[in-house]
């Protein structure tokens, strides 16, 4: 059975709008005015080392097939070789190789995909699909990890990971730590039992 882990970068209020800066949003490339040092940066590259399947949106697959397929290096060849998903209804036949397209029932097909996996399924970036689907597979328990990269910053507007109307969820923080010199805060949390506690007579 694999794991489903969805890694973002976030503000202090939650939004997570373009952090690398190639969207038209006023504050886009936000997470570059930030230092998150050595450990920082190994924290990501760890997360997509061990990743064996990478499910993607179809903006941010554009992105990676664009980009990666004419590079190379142990980065470059992790994500040309790894399997990837891409949830997308207009994409037919993507170019990118050991690409597979995720158009019907989302949370039956991730299912199976854990099913199939043995190892990390990844979910980094692809922030459209993460808004939409992430309230979807939170709620169909599908979610085995939630990793932010949270930056000390406060943006007031834009997308938020998490949509208005989302249901209660009770979280586990499983791990926390400060990585770089700026303060960017590492925040890892899984789905906690939910448990009831009686008030002592």
């Amino acid at each position: 059975m694999g794991e489903l882990v969805v890694t973002e970068f976030v503000s202090v209020d939650g939004v997570f709008e373009d952090p690398g800066g190639a969207e038209d949003y006023e504050h886009g490339s936000w997470t570059f005015e930030y230092d998150r040092g050595e450990e920082g940066n190994q924290f990501k590259l760890d997360e997509l080392m061990e990743a064996e399947v990478h499910l993607l949106g179809r903006v941010t697959y554009q992105g990676f097939a664009d980009a990666w397929p004419s590079r190379e290096g142990p980065f470059a060849d992790k994500l040309n070789s790894d399997p990837k998903y891409v949830v997308s209804t207009t994409l037919e036949e993507p170019e990118w190789q050991n690409t597979k397209v995720i158009s019907g029932n989302v949370v039956e097909q991730v299912s199976k995909l854990k099913n199939d996996t043995d190892g990390v399924i990844l979910v980094a970036g692809s922030g459209t699909l993460v808004r939409t689907l992430v309230r979807t597979l939170l709620e169909a328990n599908l979610v085995d990890e939630l990793r932010l990269m949270v930056f000390p910053t406060i943006l007031g507007r834009g997308k938020r990971l998490f949509r208005a109307g989302i249901d209660r969820l009770k979280l586990r923080l499983a791990e926390s730590k400060t990585v770089g010199p700026d303060g960017v805060q590492v925040q890892i949390y899984q789905r906690a039992e939910v448990q009831i506690y009686q008030r002592a007579e």
